[in-house]
């Protein structure tokens, strides 16, 4: 039995546990994409809602999206989806490019 210790290559004192990364020490971890697609969304949904603009409301709804997943408040997808409702209620018409 001793010589099998003998050859064990693992030394018990080199193991750590692993322990995740705080982010509330290192806030530099955390990844702001949600919360910027989250102000994304929130302007393009009031364009969409104030200047009647579909592509506005529409890029409003792909924002909240991104946003969706990671953030644990999501106003801004109510909004968004609201200002896509808005914009065709009041002109039921086919989008029109931008340009």
């Amino acid at each position: 039995m001793t010589v099998n210790n003998m050859a064990d290559p693992r030394r018990p004192n080199k193991i750590f546990r692993y322990k995740p990364p705080n982010t509330e020490t290192n806030p530099t971890l955390e990844d702001p994409t949600p919360d910027y697609m989250n102000l994304l969304g929130m302007i393009f949904s009031m364009c969409g809602l104030m200047l009647k603009l579909k592509w506005c409301a529409w890029i409003a709804v792909y924002c909240s999206f991104i946003s969706f997943k990671s953030l644990k408040c999501n106003a801004s997808g109510l909004l968004s989806i609201s200002a896509v409702v808005m914009s065709y209620l009041q002109n039921p018409q086919p989008m029109s490019p931008p340009w």
